[in-house]
This record gives C-alpha cells, structure tokens and sequence, in this order.
C-alpha cells in the first residue's frame, strides 16, 4: 500500500495533532527565494564527542569493568570509538529487592555533518558523497540514509516477529522498509539532477539482540530522529522553493509520519513486557537521544540555498520544532 495503513495499527493522535500544530508554524512560501546561488556544500557542523550506554553483560556473562568495557563498545560499531567507564548503579527489582548493576558509557566522536534527522541503524558505516552543490549534496545524504533504513525495518521486522509481536506491527515494518526503497530512488534522482553521485549505504552485519536492546534503539532512532526527521519533511514540503522537491517530499512525508507512528507503537507494545528497570533505561537513552539531537541541531545552519529551494529549517526554526516535539519525548 503505498500512502495507506494497516486498519489495526492505530493512528497516534497525540503525535499527529503535535506535528500538525508544529506546521501550523510554517512560514509563507515566497517563490522569489527560489533564486540564489548555489556554491558548493553545506556548511558542516563540526565532529563532538558524544556517549551510548549499554547495560548488556560481556560474552561470557561476567559484569564488564573499567578494565575490559571496550568490549561491548566495539561491537555497538560505535565511530571513532575514544574511552569507556563502567558504574555501579543501584538497582530496584519487582519483587521489592535490591542489587546492583553495571552501566557501561562508550565515549566517542559523532561525526560532523549536515543533516541529524532520520533513522540511523546500528552498525552503519560512514559514507561519502561527492556533490558541485549543496543542494545535490543534501540529496545525496538523504538518499543514503533512506538506503540505510531498509535494512534496519526489515531487521526490525524480524525481530518484532521472534519477539511475538502482533503481525500489524510486524506488517508495518516490512511495509516502512518497501517505502524507503521509493523514498531512495526519489531522493537519488533528485540528487543526480543536481549533479551529485550517491553512495551505497553499508550496514555491519547484524546480530541476535534482547527485546530491550532492541527497543532501546528503537527509542533514539525511532521515537526520536524519525519522529524529527518526520516534521523536517513535512516542512520542506511546505517551504521548498524548488517545485520539484516539494512535489516529491509532499509524497514521502506521509509515509515519514507513519514511520513515526511506528516506532512509538513498537515502544507501547514493549513497555507491557518490559521491568520497571528496563522501561526506565528505554526513557533515559530515549532523553539522551533528544538531548543530543538538540546539539546538533544548535551546531547546524544551512546555507540560505538549502532553505530556500530545499525547504530545510533555519536553525532557529528547527530549534523551534524541536521545542515542540519535546512533550512527546519526556
């Protein structure tokens, strides 16, 4: 189905009235910023360390230390993977007992850029894109991560199947993986019309994961970056100058939004089979998610081109949206 919905998977009116209200926001389109220079590419915001938390135990089943922690950083194929420290916390089971256990802090460089919306999967390896404009570099970039996001709904759809997941949401994972397939092909020709060449997106092979990890990601890349990268659509295709790019996002920010929706369901069906432990640590990457997509997006400024005839956000508008979308996060 290509704009459709599975009748049993229901629409988020909370999601939906926040998006809709955050529109609302959207600056009168004037076609006379269609015109402008464009001069090579974006302005980059700069390389920042950044922490993931894991609170797996290692290989054999030991608590990791200070010591030996590297180990579960590196196969979070983390980038430029610095430092790792290991702390005792306090845990609280449901039986009313006590313990500890162990939260592992991988310290790393998060790579300068461009763009900080959009599902990034595990384990996908830098790419490179070769563009004369920012306006086809911007397409590139977006090309490959709509490429990147293949595999990670189709893994997503495996896992919510040996999870016992209900087949609706097993469906719309397989049904998000077949629009990222169009949104790719829609966003490489837009870049080659700019002149750019797009990269194939490499993803490291995947591994079997514990439903909390696999609902941790979930949460950062899902209810997080899709949920963002799900308004900037919506905004481009209200705001972009370029009729043609406006034409196109106008056809993926529905599926966008419904991708959205995706990940919060995933994260609603999870929570009845999650600890109070468990759940806690979903929230905290969830917030540590937004709290670094805020970074970034105070590091960003888009050339005036990119916002002009491609619709991205200024950074006070983004900031803005971000502001908006909070609510949903906390």
């Amino acid at each position: 189905m290509r704009n459709g919905r599975s009748p049993s998977l229901p629409i988020n009116r909370r999601l939906r009235r926040t998006v809709a209200g955050l529109l609302l926001t959207v600056p009168t389109l004037s076609l006379t910023a269609c015109e402008g220079e464009d001069d090579g590419g974006c302005i980059p915001y700069d390389p920042s360390e950044a922490y993931r938390t894991s609170y797996e135990l290692l290989p054999d089943g030991s608590q990791p230390t200070n010591d030996n922690c590297m180990t579960l950083c590196q196969a979070m194929n983390l980038p430029d993977l610095k430092r790792c420290d290991v702390t005792l916390v306090e845990t609280h089971f449901i039986d009313g007992g006590t313990g500890q256990r162990t939260d592992t802090r991988c310290h790393y460089i998060a790579p300068g850029g461009c763009r900080s919306d959009g599902r990034h999967p595990e384990g996908l390896l830098a790419g490179r894109v070769e563009s004369r404009s920012a306006l086809g570099a911007l397409f590139a970039e977006m090309a490959w991560l709509e490429a990147a996001s293949v595999p990670a709904f189709l893994r997503l759809a495996e896992e919510l199947k040996a999870h016992g997941a209900p087949e609706a949401l097993i469906r719309a994972a397989r049904r998000a993986a077949g629009d990222e397939v169009r949104h790719q092909r829609a966003m490489e020709a837009l870049a080659r019309h700019h002149g750019a060449s797009v990269s194939a997106a490499e993803v490291a092979p995947f591994s079997a994961r514990t439903l909390e990890a696999m609902v941790t990601e979930n949460a950062r890349e899902g209810c997080v970056r899709e949920m963002y990268g799900a308004v900037v659509v919506g905004w481009q295709a209200r705001t972009a100058g370029d009729a043609r790019v406006r034409e196109e996002l106008e056809r993926i920010a529905e599926d966008e939004l419904r991708h959205a929706e995706l990940a919060w369901a995933v994260d609603a069906w999870a929570a009845e089979r999650l600890s109070p432990e468990e759940l806690r640590r979903v929230r905290e990457a969830r917030v540590e998610a937004f709290q670094e997509l805020t970074r970034l997006v105070e590091q960003e400024q888009p050339e005036a081109v990119l916002v002009a005839q491609a619709g991205l956000p200024s950074r006070d508008d983004a900031r803005r949206l971000l502001q908006g979308l909070q609510v949903l996060v906390a």
